[in-house]
This record gives structure tokens, sequence and C-alpha cells, in this order.
């Protein structure tokens, strides 16, 4: 929360200024929810430049160039949001530690956590320190975005796609969802996939109809809360990974919950949401259920 009671959202900075598309998306959404934005650029490890043949700096010198040089980065930043946006207010914190850590004690009481990642392999973002996204996700209680690209919306009109099983969790994603195409003024796609073996069901048509009921039920309520949204259902048979991301390859973004019914147990973050995350082109956005759980 800032000083006035009202959230923010928190995004954080990459120290490369070629890389500020997650910093452009997070000043955009603040200035259309009229909500501060505090930058975040954390250092969690020595500054690279040094070649093992070389004497490193004393720790005094290490750490006066390592602060120089975040809050040169954090500057930048603030600079780059103030001309993008004047009327938004914007905040800075220069902060030491991991990286992951800092962002999810940032996102306490935050409106959203945004983040920018590169393409990484499953093995890369499960086994790897380059993820920070993945420990963000799974315990932060508000929304996060991960921006991989700028927005390539070549559907027109452009839409939002929203996967749905009947859960809370995928719920709460449609009720964010219906916010973001109502501020984007774009359509949603509202899609439930289902398959066989992951429902554990035979009869397909009654699977089918049952998925049909389940989405007509979710959606039910919140269209007629906001009218202007152009709404299309879709029951589709496959893997929900495949179809959710080939349906979202043009779109602003893909919205999921971050646990489902999927039939997946035993992980702290849902299959389908980190499946989206490993290969969706598209801005992904996981919403955590309104619970915390």
């Amino acid at each position: 929360m800032t000083e006035s009671g009202r959230p923010r959202i928190v995004v954080g900075v990459d120290p490369d200024p070629s890389k500020r598309m997650a910093l452009t998306w997070a000043a955009d959404e603040a200035d259309r929810r009229h909500l501060p934005l505090h930058l975040v650029h954390a250092q969690g490890r020595p500054t690279g430049g040094y070649r093992s043949t070389e004497v490193r700096p004393s720790w005094e010198e290490w750490n006066r160039a390592l602060h120089t040089s975040g809050e040169r980065t954090l500057s930048d930043a603030v600079a780059f949001v103030e001309d993008r946006h004047p009327d938004v207010e914007v905040s800075g914190l220069l902060a030491e530690g991991d990286p992951a850590w800092v962002l999810r004690e940032q996102a306490r009481g935050a409106a959203a956590v945004v983040l920018g990642s590169r393409l990484l392999s499953a093995m890369e973002e499960l086994y790897t320190s380059t993820s920070i996204a993945l420990p963000v996700i799974a315990h932060a209680t508000c929304p996060v975005v991960v921006v991989r690209g700028p927005e390539d919306a070549t559907q027109h009109p452009p839409s939002f796609v929203v996967g749905v099983d009947g859960s809370r969790h995928s719920a709460a994603a449609v009720d964010y969802a219906f916010e973001e195409a109502t501020l984007r003024g774009a359509a949603l796609r509202a899609l439930y996939v289902w398959h066989p073996h992951l429902l554990g069901l035979t009869d397909e048509q009654a699977a089918q109809q049952e998925c049909q009921r389940l989405l007509s039920e979710t959606v039910a309520g919140r269209k007629a809360a906001h009218p202007d949204v152009e709404l299309h259902q879709e029951v589709v048979r496959g893997h929900p990974v495949q179809v959710l991301t080939e349906a979202a390859e043009h779109a602003l973004g893909l919205i999921v919950g971050t646990r489902g019914l999927g039939g997946f147990t035993g992980i702290l973050l849902g299959s389908v949401s980190q499946g989206v995350l490993h290969h969706a082109q598209c801005p992904v956005i996981t919403i955590p259920h309104p619970g915390g759980e």
C-alpha cells in the first residue's frame, strides 16, 4: 500500500535499458487504473566485468560501484515512466537480496506485480536460478504479470483470452479478465479446455455438456456487469496449455488462475499456469484465489 492507502503496481526493473517491455506494460497499466507505480531493482549478486586474473576491488569499492549502478538504473527507469505518463505517481526501491524474494515481499498489498521474462526451456524455468517468475507467482497474493515481449494484438477487435475450468481460481481469473477487457475496450474469449485423460471421463458428449454448463455458470452475471465487453465462450477438446497458448498467440494477454481442476496434485503452482508461462508469447497474467490460498 502507498501512504495514501491506494494499492500500487510493482514492477521489477531490468538493468538493461533495452529490456523495458515489462516496465512499459506496468506504466501503461498504472495509467489505465489510476494507481501508483513502484519500481524495484534488486541486486542479488556481485557485478560482473572482472576477469579472473584481475585484482578484484575491495568490498567497499565493489559495494559503492554496485549501488551507483543500481541508482542509475532506477533513476533512468523513473525518468522513462515520467516521460511516458507524467500523471502517474512513481516511486523506486533499490534493494539487496535475491530478486524473487525482494519482489515477493514488495507484492504484499500490491494491486499487481509485473515481471519481464525471456523464453526459457522448462528445465531452465524449473531448475535454475534464472527464473524469478515462478517463485513470485507461487507465493504472491495479487495478480502477477509476466511480459515476454511487446504486445502483438493483430486480431480485430483486440482481445484477451481467459482459461476457465469451473474452479474458484478460474472464476477469479474471469473477474480480472473482464476488468482488463473493459479498460482496453477489448473483446474477451473465455475458453473451457477439456481432455478425457485429465478429467477421467469416457462419455465425451456428457463431458462436453458439463463443461459448457460450468463455463456458462462461471461467466453468468459477469457479462451483465460489463455489458460493453464482447464475449466469446468456447469449449475446446485438447490439452489446456496447447489450446490456451495457441488461442492467445496474438492476444493482448492470457489470463489464468494459479491453480485449477486439471487433475494435478502435489505442486504449489498449477500445471496449466506453469505450462503457459513456458510457451505463451503474449503477456501472461496469473490470478490467485481472492482468499490468498
